[in-house]
């Protein structure tokens, strides 16, 4: 089981460094006026979420699964991390929508959204992780 622990937690690293990149690469993404650059961003920013962002929040969520079925944990902690996990996902697939504005060229919003939307899922981390060490409910 301590193998599983460590797959999980190794694997929310790698998703929470795309969650945390994929909005500054929109930031810089958002402020480039020159093709060479918007095109760099695309390749950049489809690489992080297709090959790196998805499949450690995919591998996150399964060893997490794995973890929660052969514990049994419960608590009202678990609820509030379980909720939070789910806003995180919500977050990855609106991340997605975004990367498809950007690839199609329909962005609409400024660099300052995506400096601001880039902050979220700091957020949530702090919560989980002061959830599962603390326990607190």
């Amino acid at each position: 089981m301590l193998w599983i622990k460590a797959l999980h937690v190794i694997f929310m690293v790698t998703w929470f460094a795309g969650l945390f990149y994929l909005p500054r690469l929109f930031v810089y993404h958002a402020m480039s006026t020159d093709k060479t650059s918007i095109e760099r961003f695309k390749i950049m920013e489809r690489k992080l979420f297709y090959g790196i962002m998805t499949p450690g929040g995919m591998l996150t969520v399964i060893f997490g699964l794995w973890i929660w079925i052969e514990y049994g944990v419960t608590g009202g902690w678990m609820h509030i991390k379980f909720t939070l996990v789910l806003l995180l996902i919500a977050y990855h697939i609106y991340c997605g929508k975004l990367l498809h504005d950007f690839k199609t060229d329909q962005n609409t919003r400024s660099h300052v959204f995506y400096r601001w939307f880039n902050e979220f899922p700091v957020l949530l981390m702090i919560a989980i992780i002061i959830l599962v060490i603390v326990k607190p409910v």
